[in-house]
């Protein structure tokens, strides 16, 4: 019989006898754990989370970077149209600024993309933008006659386009898709916030005379260097941002061969289980030879695109993208040059619209605040996370502006939205019989035309946010060699390079439309009796 009074043994091996007492516990702590590599475990889950905190940081960064890159550029041209009253005389048509202001903008953006070649230095682009505008913006300060007034325009223009053409295939380099549409958003939010801030910026700088708010304003393109040195996230940097939504890095396998042996945990179920934060695969990222975003000068193998794989690109483009988006920039701005000026009304006596027009020459600046402030806003969709328009549906914009432009036509000409008590009689003043009554045709016209920055913003963000895009299944083919994935590079900076010449096409032939079509519409109203659009 085994004795009652000592303890019973189990009939097994126990499944607690691997647990060590607690003293047993510190002893084999003691021993077998090196305190270095806890430092080093907890430093790097530190790391870590820190990791985590600067890739929002670096995004913002890259926002911000490239939205001041975007209001920069576009700043020069809207200051100069806003001074084309102060640039030549009474004598000399408005048209002209606006001619020298886009001609030169236009040939850089069509000419540029299929007379380069081989990789763009962006440094060099950025430096060369910087003296030309700066250059272009002085001279017209300084000048006192037309010709080198004109001069500076075009060298602002010139400026302008190339660096839209430069900004615009900088966000194809990017390393990650998120990254590419990060600037694209900020960059087209950039462009729409600069036709507010550059008439608003002339409203407050006008009093100086030409001299000096030219003048003043020259300092505006020495900000392009700055930004793109100490503001511009570097390669190393924008590759730790994630294309997911957890803003964590993409997952790579863990190196168990760099991990101590001592910070193995055991627990209770005996599985081995390591605790190493990804920093280490961060740590490989950042340690790349070629980590900078501004490229650097090595020795490489010149990849460049021949003339007919240029015109092979061009093809498709051109009934896609191009077409549609020139469209619109020739509506929108028939609108705002042709048919704006004549949507003169009288002053109306009472509500709101009464505390914003004191004269009929109040009408035609708010009709382009209006514009300016919808375009500003639906450039931004892609940064406010809207989802872009569908590929197929990317001529509706250009449709939608088209009914517009009819509409506001037969608004100058015929007064279709106009009670009948408010319509001009032929030869004839208007007489109001009832002087509490404003003619409801403001309201209407109101609302077309913040439905036309609203079209012409969405055309022009959803248009390069598809050519961003396009061709990028064919750049996802691991077994390229690099001299392929460069040359896929350059077909991706070709494409968004060659359509950023559509809207400024589309200016220049609305520019030659709008002159003769405003001249029949003021006389047509003239001729009913109407003469507020001479009198302005």
């Amino acid at each position: 019989m085994p004795d009652s009074n000592l303890p019973l043994q189990p009939m097994g091996p126990d499944f607690h006898e691997r647990r060590p007492l607690q003293s047993e516990s510190h002893a084999r702590d003691d021993s077998s754990i090196d305190e270095d590599d806890v430092d080093d475990f907890t430093a790097a889950n530190d790391e870590s989370l820190k990791n985590v905190t600067a890739s929002k940081y670096t995004n913002k960064r890259l926002f911000a970077a490239f939205m001041i890159f975007g209001l920069l550029n576009n700043v020069l041209y809207v200051i100069i149209l806003s001074a084309a009253l102060d640039l030549v005389s009474s004598s000399t048509p408005k048209g002209i600024v606006t001619l020298f202001n886009i001609f030169p903008a236009l040939a850089t953006k069509v000419a540029w993309p299929l007379i380069s070649n081989g990789k763009i230095q962006y440094t060099r682009r950025v430096g060369l933008c910087t003296c030309v505008s700066w250059l272009g913006i002085m001279t017209i300060a300084f000048s006192t006659s037309l010709a080198p007034r004109l001069l500076g325009i075009s060298m602002a223009s010139l400026s302008s386009g190339l660096g839209e053409l430069t900004f615009l295939q900088l966000t194809t380099t990017l390393p990650t898709r998120s990254t590419s549409k990060t600037a694209l958003g900020a960059w087209s939010s950039g462009t729409g916030f600069a036709g507010i801030a550059g008439a608003g910026i002339w409203w407050l700088l006008r009093g100086l005379g030409v001299k000096g708010g030219l003048g003043l304003s020259s300092f505006l393109p020495l900000f392009f260097p700055i930004t793109y040195t100490f503001l511009l996230p570097s390669r190393a940097e924008l590759e730790a941002i994630s294309d997911d939504i957890t803003g964590l890095g993409e997952y790579e396998p863990i190196n168990t061969d760099s991990i101590p042996p001592s910070i193995f945990i055991t627990p209770p179920s005996q599985d081995v289980v390591p605790q190493l934060s990804s920093s280490s695969a961060s740590r490989t990222r950042l340690q790349e030879p070629n980590d900078d975003l501004k490229p650097i000068s090595e020795e490489y193998q010149k990849v460049y695109l021949s003339t007919k794989e240029k015109l092979d690109l061009l093809k498709p483009l051109v009934f896609r993208y191009m077409i549609p988006l020139c469209a619109v920039y020739v509506e929108e701005y028939v609108i705002n040059s042709g048919v704006a000026p004549t949507l003169v009304f009288p002053i109306p006596t009472h509500g709101i619209w009464s505390k914003l027009f004191k004269s009929p020459r109040d009408y035609y600046p708010f009709w382009s605040l209006t514009y300016q402030t919808f375009v500003f806003l639906s450039r931004s969709s892609i940064s406010l996370s809207i989802p872009p328009i569908p590929l197929k549906f990317l001529p509706l914009p250009s449709i939608i502006q088209f009914i517009i432009l009819l509409l506001l036509s037969l608004q100058s000409k015929y007064f279709i939205f106009t009670k009948s008590n408010f319509k001009p009689k032929p030869l004839k003043k208007i007489i109001l019989k009832n002087s509490d009554e404003i003619d409801n045709s403001i309201t209407i016209i109101f609302y077309l035309i913040c439905l036309e920055g609203l079209c012409g913003g969405l055309a022009y963000v959803n248009t390069f946010y598809h050519v961003q895009n396009e061709g990028t299944n064919e750049s996802q083919n691991e077994n390229e060699n690099s001299k392929e994935k460069e040359k896929e590079n350059l077909k991706k900076e070709f494409r968004i390079g060659s359509v950023g010449a559509a809207d400024s096409t589309g200016i220049l032939f609305a520019s030659l439309i709008s002159i003769p079509l405003e001249l029949n519409l003021c006389n047509s109203q003239i001729e009913q009796g109407r003469t507020m659009c001479r009198d302005l």
